[in-house]
């Protein structure tokens, strides 16, 4: 058994070298110092070696050696948690460089409702007008710092303030009341906001937590109506925009939708607008950030400028007209 097992840590404060992770997941992994030598391809004194450096340099023992047997300390067991999910990330990264060298490329991060609902839909065209422009959407609810982080820009939704701050507005945004169409046919006439009672209506199931995302409840639309103690026929919560849309577009209730993501849905048919004169105005709406490496990119540019030309479609059906986005 290795001294350090026996004695007591010697605790060390300078960061330990990365040169010996690879060796310390193989073993953990094989729990055989044979078998990871064959496979990293070193003998297996050497894979010994680089297993004991690293216990010096944490200052205590990863590993148990026993005669025919390797077994992880519970300090072994706590890193492995830790450095074999980083390491993948490392390496994926790597092969992304690898893959990515030379060819150009537009990094964008959003939010995953924007993505699958507005965005992804309409890239078809960009890919098609720029086949050697490789595209990477990072879908993520947390806002990412264009400054230090590899991306080119960003789109968010967002009222004005300094989260958008230097940001373009794309388009803002309308609320309105969507169904199926077939499940409007089996049910009785909508003709005013009270026949709502008779559905099950579908909301966003943390719309209390936040400033904005009270403004995109029912609870606003029935004070707006002059009803704020309809109760409809039963809630159906879910965490996400399109989530929301997907039960309305399956016909299990009404959504109060954000008619910027339902556009093409109601455009098709797949989705009906109930009670047109209803529709309500939100104080947030959807910016464009550049980040400040991307501004000269030929390919961040074109995308950036594609990405206007959409956005301009929306304003046109929200009734905000065509003109260029503006600067938050």
């Amino acid at each position: 058994m290795s001294t350090l097992a026996s004695a007591s840590p010697v605790l060390r404060t300078r960061p330990v070298g990365v040169g010996h992770w690879r060796a310390f997941l193989c073993v953990a992994r094989h729990l055989n110092f044979r078998a990871a030598a064959e496979e990293l391809a070193l003998t297996q004194s050497a894979v010994s070696r680089q297993i004991q450096a690293l216990e010096d340099e944490v200052g205590i023992a990863l590993f148990l050696r026993h005669t025919r047997a390797v077994e992880l300390t519970s300090a072994g067991a706590q890193l492995l948690r830790t450095v074999g999910p980083a390491v993948e990330r490392m390496d994926a990264a790597v092969r992304q460089v690898r893959q990515t060298a030379g060819r150009k490329s537009v990094a964008i991060t959003t939010w995953s409702s924007f993505a699958s609902m507005w965005l992804i839909p309409r890239m078809e065209a960009f890919q098609q007008a720029h086949p050697d422009i490789d595209i990477r959407i990072d879908a993520s609810d947390s806002h990412t710092d264009l400054d230090t982080a590899d991306l080119d820009l960003a789109l968010r939704y967002s009222a004005p303030g300094p989260r958008v701050h230097g940001g373009q507005r794309l388009f803002g945004e309308q609320l309105a009341v969507v169904a199926s169409p077939w499940l409007l046919k089996s049910a009785a006439p909508v003709r005013q906001s009270s026949d709502l009672e008779q559905f099950t209506l579908i909301e966003a199931g943390d719309a209390h937590r936040s400033t904005h995302l009270q403004w995109l409840s029912w609870r606003r639309w029935f004070d707006a109506q002059g009803c704020p103690l309809l109760q409809p026929q039963r809630w159906l919560y879910f965490n996400y925009a399109h989530q929301i849309v997907q039960a309305a577009l399956a016909g299990q209730g009404l959504a109060l939708a954000r008619l910027p993501l339902v556009a093409d849905a109601l455009a098709s048919g797949d989705l009906v607008e109930v009670l047109p004169g209803t529709r309500l105005d939100s104080p947030l709406a959807y910016w464009l950030l550049l980040g400040p490496r991307s501004r000269q990119r030929p390919e961040a540019q074109a995308f950036t400028a594609w990405l206007r030309q959409e956005a301009g479609a929306t304003r046109r059906f929200l009734g905000e007209g065509s003109e260029d986005a503006d600067q938050a």
